[in-house]
């Protein structure tokens, strides 16, 4: 969203409404942090609610490790929102809330959301916050109406994010698929052996890479046998890293490489899906990325570039990392190398405990000096959803249930 689709909130129930449009999509049984930077929001962090059996240690270090990518964006202070039933969303919001205090991030609020209603757990004022609680905003409020016609996009939950790049299978893939493997077998040449086989792939594959782009960039698509033939060059690291390196931050890019990778056989995935992750990471999709990813690792756990990118997603590193891309080129192998040696970026600190899962929100203007945390008493917020650097961190949290503080909170 850009500076002419700013939305205005000034309440709880305008903030909550906002959510969905910041990550993307409706949470459920989640936590949402939202962080600010003065009086903008400049970060979102969704988090699955825990399971009941995991240990208090791992999700206390859960909640610290989130906590610090927060902190490391630079706001000033931060509202909790849990979404579900209350046994499971009270201490899994006091434990993100006093992890986010122990960073020295302020917490402005924390809210809980169920049924359509929220409930404020550092208000005991009844005329404020009654106890049955307040009503959220109704689905085609204001907030709504001015996020969507800015052209921002809540799915209905995080399964239809999944869903879009989802595969899809025609009776001529297979048919495209063993046409391709054939022309590329062609291209070996016995005299010149492997030194003139990958000379071919690499001709051959950027041929392939910028007839995609010259296509997607003016609204039209490849064939299925385009698509086997691009998918069956992108094995080939030095034709998949070209594309890497062309990778821009216009939408056409994550139109492009989600199409590819919806219609490449299962084996040829790993690559189209982590150029889609870092496509989307780049244009401010941070959920899209993580379930690219996800896709990616499913058909290749140990795929190298997929497991940079989960580091990438994982420490919360801001695409302005990448800021000149492809002038700053990542080394062919990566894992064990400093995150800022991969991308030319500060290394944020390594996370510890309990692995967690990372999508990222992040605001993508330059990085300035913390400003003093806003009252308390007089939000509003400016709620400016980014292009380049969305952000949405998947993580397990859990802890014993305990009776909440109470804390007044002035009106």
């Amino acid at each position: 969203m850009t500076a002419e689709c700013t939305l205005k909130v000034s309440s709880p129930a305008e903030l909550i409404a906002s959510v969905p449009y910041l990550i993307g999509f409706h949470p459920a049984d989640s936590v949402v942090v939202i962080a600010m930077r003065g009086k903008k929001i400049v970060f979102a962090a969704r988090h699955d609610l825990p399971e009941r059996e995991l240990p208090a240690d791992a999700a206390r270090a859960d909640a610290a490790e989130v906590a610090s990518v927060v902190a490391g964006q630079g706001v000033t202070g931060a509202t909790v929102i849990g979404y579900g039933e209350s046994a499971r969303v009270t201490p899994t919001v006091l434990r993100a809330a006093e992890a986010l205090a122990r960073v020295s991030v302020p917490v402005l609020d924390e809210l809980r959301v169920t049924d359509g209603r929220y409930w404020s757990y550092l208000c005991s004022d009844p005329d404020c916050c009654p106890i049955e609680g307040r009503p959220c905003l109704p689905a085609d409020s204001a907030i709504a109406a001015a996020a969507t016609y800015s052209g921002a996009v809540a799915l209905p939950d995080r399964a239809a994010l999944v869903d879009q790049i989802a595969p899809v299978h025609g009776p001529e893939q297979e048919a495209s698929t063993a046409r391709a493997q054939r022309r590329l077998a062609g291209l070996y040449d016995r005299e010149s052996h492997e030194v003139g086989f990958a000379r071919q792939v690499r001709r051959a594959g950027r041929v392939a890479v910028r007839e995609a782009e010259r296509r997607y960039r003016s609204g039209k698509r490849l064939t299925d046998n385009e698509v086997a033939w691009l998918g069956t060059l992108l094995v080939h690291v030095a034709v998949r890293d070209y594309a890497w390196e062309r990778t821009g931050e216009e939408p056409w890019w994550v139109s492009l490489w989600t199409d590819v990778l919806r219609r490449v056989e299962p084996a040829y995935v790993p690559a189209p899906a982590c150029l889609l992750s870092f496509a989307a990471w780049r244009t401010g999709q941070g959920a899209l990325a993580q379930v690219a990813v996800d896709r990616a690792v499913a058909q290749e756990p140990r795929y190298e570039m997929a497991l940079l990118l989960g580091d990438v997603l994982q420490l919360g590193l801001h695409p302005r990392a990448v800021a000149g891309w492809p002038a700053v080129r990542p080394p062919a192998s990566s894992r064990g190398v400093p995150m800022a040696d991969r991308f030319g970026g500060a290394e944020p600190s390594p996370p510890r405990g309990h692995q967690a899962e990372l999508d990222l929100l992040v605001d993508p203007a330059p990085q300035q000096a913390p400003e003093r945390a806003p009252e308390r008493e007089a939000p509003p917020w400016r709620v400016e959803m980014p292009q380049p650097g969305r952000a949405v961190v998947d993580e397990r949290l859990g802890r014993m249930p305990r009776r909440p503080k109470r804390r007044r909170r002035a009106v």
